[in-house]
């Protein structure tokens, strides 16, 4: 699996806006097959920060109904990044 394909998107909600004001948390929606070693490896080098520590979790998908069709999103996965002590957040997500 290459780097770029392990992080997906940066999660921005309430919640996690209230973690980043820290600023050692951000939060990413990564690929279901990835693990927490492709996670801290994909952040340490296209961030260029070091990883103190990775948990992930996953948010199943809902049925959802078309008139009496019912289909289900698929499942996804997050992963809770925390940087070591003195790193900062990279620019780009300063102001989200």
């Amino acid at each position: 699996m290459k780097l770029t394909d392990v992080i997906r998107r940066p999660v921005i909600t309430e919640k996690t806006t209230i973690l980043r004001e820290d600023g050692r948390t951000i939060v990413f929606q990564v690929a279901t097959g990835a693990n927490k070693i492709d996670i801290k490896r994909a952040v340490e080098q296209l961030l260029g920060s070091k990883v103190e520590s990775v948990r992930t979790s996953v948010g199943h998908g809902k049925v959802k109904r078309q008139g009496r069709y019912a289909g289900r999103r698929p499942d996804w996965k997050k992963a809770y990044v925390k940087l070591r002590e003195g790193e900062k957040l990279p620019e780009f997500l300063q102001g989200a």
